[in-house]
């Protein structure tokens, strides 16, 4: 039999919660914001705030139906392997123990029958492996960086990220409990020689404390407005398993491959 999806991962069980547990799974930032010290520029925590009818159309794209098929399309180690580039592209890149694939299969819960493989060992992702998301868009797992990455890492994703031209948006993903590491910087050094607009997802929100998780969002911020150009200015923080920020980041990336016909702040 198919698995069920897990609690909380589909937005009706998280419309039943009392709204401020409801408000903080969907929009964790906004939970962080209250602790923040007068003064500090709020800008930065709600730029990207869609309202619910938004938030839904996402979800409806990342749940498989019998005319909207969710299906892993194929690996590559070389560009002259990719599947074709027919559809707006995001693509999910980060250090090997990020959590990366554990992130991917939360965002893709809502259809169990998606397989995407996750490893006990870091760094086992060692191709990109494309999903295909109905005919509305691509999602790339691309190799871990740092430990035990993939010999010819650098080549694969340097190539992917200068060559492929229907890519909309690179995720970077960085471990909410550590911050920025150094192979995280030089992601970010790649990131920005190329002109390659991307975004910060902060993983593992829940093994973090409130004091630690606010601490490092502040110092990650600082570094995007001082130091990129490329990045969006708005960090997202996920937890795969609570599924805090799963549903807005979801939202996040129907929007930027052009599949949100709008999005309304609220």
């Amino acid at each position: 039999p198919r698995a069920s999806p897990p609690p909380l991962s589909a937005l009706a069980q998280v419309l039943r919660l009392e709204r401020n547990r409801r408000t903080g799974l969907v929009f964790p930032l906004q939970k962080l914001e209250r602790y923040l010290a007068p003064g500090v520029d709020r800008a930065p925590f709600r730029l990207f705030q869609p309202g619910l009818a938004a938030l839904q159309h996402a979800e409806a794209l990342f749940r498989a139906g019998r005319h909207h098929a969710i299906d892993y399309v194929s690996s590559a180690v070389r560009m002259d392997h990719v599947p074709p580039s027919a559809l707006p592209e995001v693509c999910f890149i980060g250090r090997s123990n990020v959590g990366k694939s554990s992130l991917i299969r939360a965002l893709f819960s809502l259809s169990p029958q998606v397989e995407v493989r996750v490893s006990k060992t870091p760094g086992h992702t060692k191709k990109m492996n494309f999903f295909k998301v109905g005919k509305y868009f691509t999602l790339v797992d691309m190799p871990g960086y740092g430990y035990r990455a993939p010999q010819d890492f650098v080549e694969m994703v340097e190539a992917y990220l200068q060559e492929r031209s229907n890519l909309k948006r690179t995720f970077l993903l960085v471990d909410g409990v550590v911050g920025l590491q150094k192979t995280d910087h030089i992601a970010v050094e790649m990131l920005e020689e190329f002109g390659i607009p991307y975004v910060m997802v902060l993983t593992k929100i829940d093994r973090a404390s409130r004091g630690l998780l606010l601490k490092n969002v502040l110092e990650i911020q600082e570094f995007v407005k001082e130091k990129t150009q490329g990045c969006f200015p708005q960090l997202f923080l996920v937890s795969s398993l609570e599924f805090s920020g799963v549903h807005l980041l979801r939202c996040f990336v129907a929007h930027v491959t052009g599949n949100l016909p709008t999005v309304e702040a609220s």
